[in-house]
């Protein structure tokens, strides 16, 4: 992990603003890409979302099909079934 050096204020709210500097850096488009939190020993971690495969938790070539992601390795895995 590297540190960035910057520091943010939660507003009465909860909200927090990512800065743009990091928003350019992870690729995430402003009103489009969503954000996921994780909670490790004492930090928080924040990561651009990515969907991934229900079956495999691959995040390469996923398509959705009611509702669930699925990769095209386990769609054809399926369709040999």
């Amino acid at each position: 992990m590297r540190a960035v050096g910057c520091v943010r204020q939660i507003d009465k709210l909860g909200r927090l603003v990512l800065p743009a500097d990091i928003r350019k850096s992870l690729g995430i488009v402003d009103g489009t890409d969503s954000v996921e939190f994780f909670i490790e020993n004492d930090s928080v971690i924040i990561k651009k979302y990515r969907p991934a495969c229900v079956f495999c938790g691959s995040a390469d070539d996923i398509t959705s099909f009611k509702g669930q992601t699925l990769c095209e390795g386990c769609i054809a895995e399926l369709k040999r079934k």
